[in-house]
């Protein structure tokens, strides 16, 4: 891994967790509207598509037409959105894009990209928002709070950050869900650290019910509402 650098494109713009929630806003009523895909500005259209096949993202598409237009779609582990590369798609300068990915274990997930031949800088966090970047994961494990960075070959930055538990509003309730095997099974973790503390508050006793325990918590937990005790 690389040193952690505290440069201005490497300090997150992150949501402060006192800052007022999206769930006190007037909800947007008519159609969906669903983030799908992003477009990433490369100058190798054949070099991206190699480091982007090398990190283990899924190839969804390479249209060709003729000279002039190719469009590359990868798609992220877990992700509902995907990028875009390749030519005839953008003006924007090659190396100009900044993204950020959402990951329950920062640890894991750049163990992950290192060995899979990414440059990934240290984990590194911040004792509070806007300060500056501290070596580490965040001690307390706060969500939205520890980060790493990492490069495209065209210098595309990527942001990686831990979130655990979402700020109220975030996600609706009623749709909640997880995108890959791996962020089940921690959420299920975080759950069972949690309901090993709700059997002691309750006396030691075993909870026949445990299963519906779980459920609401993880439910809670990804949308940002009250855990159960």
């Amino acid at each position: 891994m690389t040193a952690l650098k505290p440069e201005e494109n490497d300090v997150p713009r992150t949501v402060p967790q006192d800052s007022e929630s999206a769930g006190e806003t007037p909800a947007a009523s008519g159609v969906d509207l669903k983030l799908e895909v992003v477009i990433v500005p490369v100058s190798d259209v054949d070099r991206a598509k190699a480091f982007y096949v090398g990190l283990g993202w899924r190839l969804d598409a390479d249209f060709v037409n003729g000279d002039t237009f190719r469009a590359v779609q990868f798609t992220p582990p877990g992700s509902p959105a995907s990028i875009h590369f390749g030519r005839g798609l953008t003006s924007a300068a090659p190396g100009s894009q900044s993204l950020y990915l959402v990951v329950s274990d920062i640890e894991a997930a750049c163990a992950t990209l290192v060995a899979r031949g990414a440059d990934v800088s240290e984990v590194f966090h911040r004792a509070a928002v806007g300060g500056p970047p501290i070596s580490g994961r965040d001690p307390e494990r706060r969500t939205y709070n520890s980060f790493a960075t990492f490069l495209d070959p065209d210098g595309n930055n990527w942001l990686l950050q831990e979130i655990t538990t979402r700020l109220p509003g975030r996600v609706d309730s009623g749709v909640t869900a997880f995108t890959s095997v791996s962020d089940l099974a921690d959420a299920m973790r975080r759950a069972s650290v949690a309901h090993g503390e709700h059997e002691k508050r309750n006396g030691g006793q075993y909870d026949v019910n445990w299963p519906d325990w779980y459920a609401e918590y993880m439910v809670a937990e990804q949308s940002g509402k009250a855990l159960p005790e």
